[in-house]
Order: structure tokens, then C-alpha cells, then sequence
């Protein structure tokens, strides 16, 4: 006769039985995707293969454990990521649909959603240059996730920088700012986007914010750099002006920023905020040095 207790632990490892085969399954794709990233290695003009199931498959098969492989596939995603960004890959092929797997498995994994985003929308070599794809991956966050006001934040950027649609990027910030528990400047960057659109203390305001509330150190970095380059381009546009005052009133044209020094138009010679010296090109127009880390190509 089987008792209550034998009759409750027949499903249960029926159940564990299936999960470790799902599991033994799942490590032997490990050899496998060796074996294509090794032939992906020795073949750069391949293009790249997703030899997997989709999300909604395997959410089926994952016996109430979706979880856990939506964060195997969030490791994947930035595994790849990863390194296609060492090696300077402006290709980013299996980014769109690893996305899309990690979020069929989980809905409310937010990091696949914002970090995935970022991952899609940067230019290449950063990013796969894909902003329309972000844009697609955030509002299926949003629908998953409606009361999420970060994901409009991540919205707005994207309208604001990638496609440089201010109106639209209005529109995110004002929908975010209703959201329970957003933050007051989320209505403040409405009202700076749709009075101002472009300009660069806007620009400045928005990467401010994201540089101070940045929980991960590529984010901050990334913000840093855009700062940089808003200072640099800012400071070019003095300089040059400077130059064509002196110039006026020199009637000659300057040959070097020392010959601003001596004239008392300038203190010292200038440096970016990389802390590289500025240069003047053949025309008389101010550039910046070879040697500088200042990204200029981030406000394009």
C-alpha cells in the first residue's frame, strides 16, 4: 500500500528527475557553442548563427525554473557583448535575439531591459547601433512592467541622443514622470527637452544625472566620456571665437595659442579635459590633439 507521504514524493522527483535532464541538456550545449565560437574564431567572415530555441520554447521546457535560464541567458548576453567589444566588432548579429529569449523566459528582468537597451542603441564599435531595436526592446518592458518608470527614462535617452527626436523624448520623460515613485527631474528633463531640444546644456543635464545615479561602472564611464566631449566641444567654440577677436583687432592672423598668452587673451595654453593641449590646424581653426581620449564622434 503506498502512503500519503510516497504518493507526494512520486511527482516531486518525477519533477527533479526532468529538471536535471533539462539540465544535463543545457550543459551540453556547452561543448557545442565551444566548438562554434572556436569555428566563429577561425572564420571572422562568417556571419554569426543562433544554434538555439526561442524563448517561449524553452520557458515551456523549463519546468517553473524560467528564472533561473533567463539568467543563464543574461550571462550569455553579456559574455557576447563582451567580446564582441574587445575585439572591435561592429557586428552584433546574436544581440537582438538573445535579448529577446532573456526577456521571453523572464518579463521582469529589468537589467535585460535598461543594460540590453544601452547595448543595442550605442554606435558601433560601442554598441550595435540599433536604436529602433532598443526602442522595441524597452516597450516590451513597459508592457511587462507598466509601473517601471526607469524603462521611460531609458526611452527618453534613446529618442534624445540615437534618433534625436526631442518632441519624442519629451513625451518619454513627461509618461515616466507619472509613473509611482519617479523621480521629481523626470518631469524637469520634460520641460528642459521640450524647450530646448538639442542643445548642449541639455545634453549636459541629462548625462549629469545619469553619471550620478549610474549603479554600474560602463554607465558611469560611458556618461564621463559624453561630459567630456560636451565640455571639449563648448571649449572649442570659446577658443575659436577668442581667435577671431584677436585676429580682428591684431589684423593678423594667430599662429599659435602662445601668441594669445602673450597678448593677454589667454592665461595659459589650453588643455582638454582630457588634460591634452588643443591644437590649431593649418586654417587657424581649433582642434583637437591626436593624442587626446576626448570622443568628439559621441555628440554626432
Amino acid at each position: 500500500m503506498t502512503t500519503s507521504s510516497e504518493s507526494l514524493s512520486q511527482p516531486r522527483l518525477r519533477r527533479h528527475v526532468c529538471w536535471l535532464l533539462l539540465l544535463l541538456c543545457l550543459l551540453g550545449l556547452i561543448p557545442i557553442q565551444r566548438s562554434i565560437d572556436l569555428r566563429r574564431g577561425s572564420d571572422r567572415g562568417a556571419a554569426d548563427v543562433l544554434f538555439l530555441p526561442s524563448g517561449k520554447f524553452l520557458r515551456q521546457l523549463s519546468l517553473g525554473y524560467e528564472g533561473l535560464l533567463a539568467d543563464i541567458y543574461w550571462t550569455r548576453v553579456v559574455q557576447y557583448f563582451g567580446g564582441k567589444r574587445l575585439a572591435h566588432s561592429t557586428e552584433f548579429n546574436l544581440l537582438g535575439p538573445l535579448l529577446q529569449i532573456t526577456t521571453d523566459l523572464d518579463p521582469h528582468l529589468l537589467v535585460a531591459y535598461r543594460f540590453g537597451s544601452i547595448f543595442l542603441a550605442e554606435k558601433p564599435p560601442r554598441g550595435a547601433g540599433q536604436p529602433l531595436e532598443a526602442l522595441a526592446l524597452l516597450h516590451r518592458g513597459i508592457v511587462a512592467n507598466p509601473d517601471r518608470w526607469r524603462l521611460w527614462e531609458d526611452v527618453g535617452f534613446i529618442y534624445y541622443w540615437d534618433l534625436k527626436d526631442y518632441p519624442a523624448a519629451a513625451r518619454a520623460f513627461q509618461a515616466g514622470s507619472e509613473r509611482p515613485g519617479a523621480m521629481v527631474w523626470m518631469r524637469v528633463m520634460a520641460a528642459k527637452v521640450a524647450a530646448q531640444g538639442g542643445q548642449l546644456a541639455t545634453s549636459r543635464f541629462l548625462w549629469s544625472e545619469i553619471a550620478r545615479q549610474a549603479g554600474n561602472e560602463q554607465i558611469r564611464k560611458n556618461a564621463e566620456d559624453h561630459l567630456m566631449a560636451i565640455e571639449a566641444e563648448e571649449e572649442i567654440t570659446k577658443l575659436n571665437e577668442l581667435i577671431a577677436l584677436y585676429n580682428s583687432r591684431q589684423g593678423r592672423p594667430a599662429r599659435s595659442f602662445q601668441a594669445l598668452v602673450v597678448a593677454g587673451y589667454l592665461r595659459a595654453l589650453p588643455r582638454d579635459p582630457s588634460g591634452v593641449p588643443y591644437i590649431l590646424d593649418a586654417g587657424g581653426r581649433v582642434r583637437l590633439n591626436p593624442r587626446s581620449s576626448v570622443e568628439l564622434s559621441l555628440l554626432e
